[in-house]
């Protein structure tokens, strides 16, 4: 276990229907049960401003948006998120748990709308002022899965859910070569294996991240 007064950012990536919602809600019990103290928090999203930023950005009623005006909207909903909870938090020791971040920005506006994942990334290192996740986990979900996971949800909630099955592939796509490029900071696992698995899977890749627990049973 990490000696350290920092604490830790570890992510959640997939595309929809991935799973990620569930995992990020049996990591953050674990670690409180653990005695850390724990933020979980969520992209788009997390601070008013970013949270307003995202009822924004996926509302239906905003379609079409540009490529370039959504990349932007996420890019400064991000940074406000950074610099007003994600890193005093960290710096505060606390584990920091986010459903989504950068690399969904890479995927869906890089790949999918077809800016380039190269561009959005440059973007976003400004908002990011030097943050890296310490773990991105990354619930890679086939199509077929993710459809009928989104099916079984009901109808799309928002505008990127909505998008056709090759706008999602191709996001998906976008999500494995970043993997690919820093296998050291990634966990890749198969959204299709039981939630369990997944869980215990993702609490041994952690482990080794995290401060000594200030509180609670350990």
């Amino acid at each position: 276990m990490k000696q350290s007064t920092r604490g830790a950012l570890i992510v959640f990536e997939g595309g929809d229907g991935a799973g990620k919602s569930t995992q990020v809600s049996a990591l953050v019990q674990a670690l409180r049960a653990g005695g850390h103290t724990v933020t979980c928090t969520r992209e788009p999203g997390g601070t008013p401003l970013a949270e307003s930023v995202r009822a924004l950005v996926l509302d239906p009623a905003h379609a079409p948006v540009a490529p370039a005006t959504e990349a932007l909207l996420f890019a400064s909903a991000r940074a406000d998120h950074v610099a007003r909870l994600i890193r005093p938090a960290v710096e505060r020791g606390e584990i920091v748990v986010c459903d989504r971040f950068v690399d969904s920005s890479v995927a869906y506006q890089g790949a999918g709308r077809g800016l380039g994942l190269a561009r959005v990334a440059d973007l976003n290192q400004w908002a990011l002022q030097g943050l890296v996740p310490d773990l991105t986990v990354l619930l890679d979900v086939d199509q077929t899965t993710a459809q009928a996971r989104r099916r079984r949800r009901g109808s799309a909630s928002d505008r990127m859910e909505a998008e056709d099955l090759a706008f999602h592939a191709t996001v998906n796509a976008a999500f494995r070569e970043l993997a690919a490029a820093a296998p050291q900071r990634y966990l890749v696992l198969d959204a299709a294996e039981s939630a369990e698995r997944i869980a215990r899977a993702v609490a041994a890749r952690v482990a080794p991240l995290l401060p000594t627990p200030t509180g609670g049973t350990p």
